[in-house]
């Protein structure tokens, strides 16, 4: 089963979502800013994802920028950035698509219809 992390007021999340809708792929849901997910959780999609943490942040939120993250994440260990994370859903990369073997970041079309279908 597909998860799917979203911000439900986050019109990217929406094309993936509508994508997925219309092709058809069920999934489920999860608000990550009511109910981030949690260390544990966030440990092994990046484990499987094979991609540096700091893709998981997302860079051009107003919360990444608030905290200075730009400059602060390069002095942080994976687990404080896995913590870090797991404390605000708005700080991740959104949407988060966990596919089983695959871990997609943000919405591309292309990259949806190759993993995905």
């Amino acid at each position: 089963m597909i998860t799917f992390y979203e911000y439900t007021r986050c019109t990217t999340c929406r094309k993936g979502k509508k994508f997925l809708d219309e092709h058809g792929i069920e999934f489920e849901a999860h608000d990550m800013v009511k109910t981030p997910p949690s260390k544990e959780t966030l440990k092994k999609i990046v484990e499987k994802s094979d991609q540096d943490i700091g893709k998981f942040f997302n860079s051009r939120g107003r919360k990444y920028k608030e905290l200075d993250l730009k400059n602060r994440l390069p002095e942080m260990s994976d687990d404080e950035k896995i913590e870090l994370l797991a404390t605000d859903g708005l700080l991740i990369k959104r949407p988060l698509v966990d596919a089983g073997d695959d871990v997609l970041l943000g919405f591309k079309e292309s990259e949806y219809k190759e993993k995905l279908l």
